[in-house]
């Protein structure tokens, strides 16, 4: 057992007094996830720079403690938290966050691995730029690349492995990794960066990235869309790729069932049905850099809707409705807390080929209907980019099993229809942490594995850094 009394004094002479953090009151946020996840730290500590990172590492390699590494604690899968042994420290890095270059030509930001999400687009908003990853949440730089964040708007920009270009970090012994490329172009052999990316952190601290960023958007159309079925919201997806592609930057689904519970808790959200709404709502976004002179976005998507609806694909289509994007936006983003007011949520971040997202979610209903008749199917997410958010939501008084049964049997069999029924994944951008461990470990093709065990052998051999497993067992 590591002696956190000894740590504490050690690391207080290496960074500082108010670094390091011993007490329990002052413990508890670092220990706690956003959804999952909730240990025991041996303490915290905050470096400030990518050298007291360093130092900090070569401390923990050198006694053999084990490290968190941590940013805001956004995750949604447990991966940012310690284990509940009291024996892991807890390496903040929220005053990591002092660098913030931005270069308006190269469109590139150079920022420390602690930078908020928020506060890069703040510094950005000066020169009319942006990075385009959409969130709910306000996660720092560097744990944004740990875990590949997508967002909203990923049919148009991608997720954060297409918007980084160069990254710092430091491996498990201190050494300092400098890969902090300012190239778009660079095709010079083994892309470290990318190591780092979607790996939860167990490969190395990210303390620095240079990331790309766009211009932002001089004007937005967003519209609400009755579908009758699934099928009309991918028929409607492919017509406006095919026509509206160099300005479509979003396309939302929601269930019936999703958006009723935003208009049952939120009397300020204006329901636009006159009735019950359909089977889903597709929200429709475009959005471009060209000013309202040059493009009447509205005018355009308002048009384009208008002839979609009399074609034959258009039979699916039950109510168009334009709007203002922040009141649109405004139910997509209210239905995650709206359905914790419905009873028990079960959450999946599922993805499956677009083309089969609707048969997908058939056959979940299909399943719950057939086993789980009491468990309701809340639906909604990114189905422009294959990705969904289903939400299963069920009263737990009702419930004829304890609900940890439930949400294990639920598990198992909804990832084994998206995985193996769908060609789908289990993590569509929250990541790989202790909370999905198990489906990681089931789903992951050996090789796959061995490779991430060498990778971890090599940069970790101690096996110091993070509680997410992405190799065998040594």
């Amino acid at each position: 057992m590591h002696d956190a009394v000894r740590a504490a004094a050690d690391l207080r002479a290496l960074l500082g007094a108010d670094a390091v953090l011993t007490e329990p009151e002052d413990l508890s946020k670092y220990e706690s996830g956003w959804r999952y996840g909730k240990g025991k730290a041996l303490l915290a500590v905050r470096p400030g720079t990518t050298a007291e990172v360093s130092k900090v590492m070569a401390y923990c390699h050198g006694r053999g403690i084990r490290v968190m590494p941590q940013g805001a604690n956004t995750g949604l899968v447990g991966a940012s938290n310690p284990d509940a042994s009291g024996e892991m420290l807890v390496l903040s890095l929220e005053r990591l966050n002092k660098r913030l270059e931005i270069d308006p030509i190269n469109r590139t930001a150079v920022v420390d691995g602690g930078v908020l999400l928020s506060e890069l687009n703040a510094a950005l908003t000066e020169h009319g730029l942006m990075f385009p990853i959409d969130l709910g949440a306000d996660p720092t730089i560097g744990g944004m690349i740990a875990t590949n964040t997508g967002g909203t708007r990923l049919l148009k920009y991608g997720d954060v492995r297409h918007n980084l270009q160069g990254a710092e970090a430091v491996l498990a012994d201190g050494t300092v990794v400098d890969v902090m490329n300012h190239l778009r172009k660079n095709n010079t052999g083994l892309d470290f960066k990318q190591v780092l990316v979607g790996t939860s952190g167990i490969y190395g601290v990210v303390t620095g990235a240079v990331l790309q960023v766009v211009p932002v958007p001089r004007q937005h159309a967003t519209a609400l869309v009755g579908c009758a079925s699934g099928d009309a919201v991918l028929a409607l997806l492919k017509a406006l790729e095919r026509e509206l592609a160099d300005v479509f930057t979003a396309y939302e689904a929601i269930s019936a069932n999703a958006l009723n519970a935003v208009f049952k808790h939120h009397d300020t959200i204006r329901n636009p049905y006159a009735a019950q709404p359909p089977a889903y709502t597709a929200l429709v976004e475009l959005s471009s850099t060209l000013p309202g002179t040059a493009l009447n976005l509205p005018e355009v998507l308002e048009e384009r809707l208008g002839a979609f609806l009399e074609t034959d694909e258009g039979e699916g289509i039950t109510d168009v409705f334009m709007g203002k994007p922040e009141d649109f936006w405004a139910i997509r983003h209210h239905i995650s807390e709206s359905l914790r007011n419905e009873g028990k949520v079960l959450a999946f971040d599922i993805s499956v080929p677009r083309s089969r997202m609707a048969a997908f979610t058939d056959a979940a209903v299909a399943l719950l209907a057939q086993d789980y008749p009491f468990v309701r199917c809340c639906d909604f997410g990114h189905w422009g980019d294959g990705g969904t958010h289903l939400n299963l939501v069920w009263n737990e008084a009702e419930s004829p099993r304890p609900t940890p049964v439930i949400v294990e049997e639920l598990q198992s069999r909804i990832y084994e229809l998206a995985v193996r029924g769908f060609d789908g994944s289990y993590s569509a951008e929250h990541g790989v942490g202790p909370h999905n461990q198990r489906f990681y470990d089931a789903y992951t093709p050996e090789p796959v594995k061995a490779v991430n065990r060498a990778l971890k052998d090599q940069l970790d051999p101690k096996g110091l850094l993070g509680t997410t497993r992405l190799g065998p067992l040594a």
